[in-house]
Formats: structure tokens, sequence, C-alpha cells
């Protein structure tokens, strides 16, 4: 009776590989969707007309420097309003 990993007629040490390609093909599938798919809204589908504030928009700032508590709550609707009248921002403000 012959072995798969006999030298004479079978594959030999040679099958000791096809378990390192597989965990090799695994990986790399692996690496592609962690690079793609499961980065979320950071992927290059991202939608351009995300209607929230993000990165140094005008009203992000403004956010900001009113939640670092450098304009007082006066000071933040006022400029708010004239953002809102300049930007259209929709829904308006409360």
């Amino acid at each position: 009776m012959h072995t798969l990993a006999a030298w004479n007629g079978g594959p030999g040490p040679w099958i000791l590989f096809f378990p390192l390609i597989w965990a090799a093909v695994v990986i790399g599938v692996a690496g592609v969707l962690r690079r793609t798919v499961w980065r979320g809204r950071r992927g290059p589908w991202r939608m351009v007309d995300d209607p929230r504030p993000s990165g140094d928009s005008p009203l992000a700032v403004l956010g900001r420097r009113f939640a670092s508590g450098e304009i007082d709550e006066d000071e933040y609707w006022r400029r708010l309003s004239v953002l809102d009248e300049q930007f259209g921002r929709k829904g308006g403000a409360a």
C-alpha cells in the first residue's frame, strides 16, 4: 500500500506545500478585503454630498470653536445664521 507522502510514485514532500499555498491565498484575500471593503466609509466610494460637516468645512470649524469655548453661544448663533445664508444649509438652524 502506497501513502501520499511516499517518494516512489507519490507526490513526495511537495504535498506539504499545498497548505502553504492555501494559507497564502487566504491571507491575500483577507488583505484585499481589509484594504477595500472593510474600510467602510473611508473607501473610494464615499458619498460626496454627505450632509454632516466634516474636515475643515465652515460649519465644522464653527462647531469646534463653540465646543472649545473660543466663542460664546450668541456669537455661535450669529455666525451660524450667516453661514446658513451663504451656504444654504438644508433644514435650517433649530
